[in-house]
């Protein structure tokens, strides 16, 4: 656990801000995101068509995988949609996202968003970010094993190899999380939204149901939800965890906020189309609503940005990621300090 100090650089990050206004950066790009809705719903649809042509067969847990995927890439379009990047208008942006989030993969898009924005707010802040120990048996929160009792004080010591175990049940917490909020709310909003869900999960079952057995049934069912759930998680894993942890309550700056608890990607074009932009964390943690094919024409100013205020501008590949986030893990299971990666500590230059 870390408590991380505040840098000066609340002047440096608005001439930031005016530069990348400046150079468009925040400007809506409507054609790259109609472009990018249309070809991931026609991969969703041709998806769904394979498996009918398929049909009862064992090589349908191979259309399984290809729908987990599709259904990550339809959420990172809802992760966008509730930033407010695709359309200057909220209720366009809500309205992608209800479609994408409720009615296509089945997940509330009304639940997620401000559960999405807390994170934003306080990153890696204990107690008041919903993130940090968001995983479906709370192996991964920030009580130390030792304070722990029973079967959790046990699965909090085997946190670094139950950790990717554990990423294919991310799904279900979501699932879990957003009928328990519908059910809370108890609005017209919330009834509407939980509709949506129902008819998608009903949608889903009845046509698995009908074109396979009983067992190819549920097979295609937990392969198609785990892709989804693994997929998801390796994709928002590498963001933060392993980077500092923040005591609740304290003083910190806007910008070292972000860029102190946040880690980049490297990996170029393929990363961003895999991790649905997600490689970028700083600069989208800096400027969330900006369009994710702008976020990798803001790294520049964001690396000059860091360097002049002297702070931690942290950026590895995708397989060193894991392995800092591992070591992170083995760390707490043993309630030691953990350490953080020698080149996250130096500044990086622009």
């Amino acid at each position: 656990m870390s408590d991380v100090a505040t840098g000066g650089s609340t002047a440096a990050f608005r001439e930031l801000a005016l530069q990348v206004r400046a150079a468009g950066l925040l400007d809506r790009r409507r054609t790259y995101y109609v472009v990018k809705i249309t070809l991931t719903i026609a991969m969703l649809a041709g998806g769904w068509a394979a498996f009918v042509v398929v049909g009862n067969s064992w090589a349908v847990l191979g259309v399984a995988v290809f729908l987990g995927a599709v259904f990550a890439q339809l959420g990172f379009i809802g992760h966008d949609a509730g930033h407010q990047q695709i359309f200057a208008s909220r209720s366009a942006n809500r309205l992608v996202g209800l479609v994408v989030g409720n009615a296509l993969i089945g997940l509330s898009f009304g639940w997620w968003v401000p559960k999405h924005n807390a994170h934003h707010s306080h990153p890696n802040e204990l107690d008041r970010d919903p993130d940090v120990g968001s995983d479906v048996f709370g192996v991964f929160g920030s009580t130390p094993a030792r304070e722990r009792k029973g079967p959790s004080s046990l699965l909090a010591r085997w946190r670094a190899p139950l950790f990717f175990p554990l990423l294919a049940l991310r799904s279900v917490g979501l699932h879990v999380g957003a009928m328990r909020d519908i059910v809370a709310r108890r609005d017209r909003r919330a009834f509407g939204e939980g509709l949506v869900v129902l008819a998608h999960g009903a949608a889903f079952l009845t046509l698995v149901a009908v074109v396979l057995s009983p067992v190819k049934a549920v097979a295609f069912v937990a392969l198609q939800q785990a892709v989804f759930s693994v997929y998801l998680g390796v994709s928002f894993a590498p963001n933060h965890k392993g980077m500092p942890l923040v005591l609740a309550g304290t003083t910190l700056g806007f910008a070292d906020r972000q860029v102190l608890t946040s880690r980049n990607v490297t990996g170029g074009a393929l990363a961003t189309f895999a991790l649905g932009g997600l490689n970028y964390q700083i600069e989208h943690h800096l400027f969330p609503s900006m369009p994710r094919p702008n976020l990798r024409r803001a790294q520049r100013l964001v690396k000059t940005f860091c360097h002049t205020s002297h702070l931690t501008y942290c950026e590895v590949s995708f397989v060193e990621s894991f392995r800092l986030i591992v070591r992170h893990l083995r760390a707490h299971s043993r309630d030691e300090p953990s350490v953080s990666d020698e080149r996250c500590e130096v500044m990086s230059a622009p």
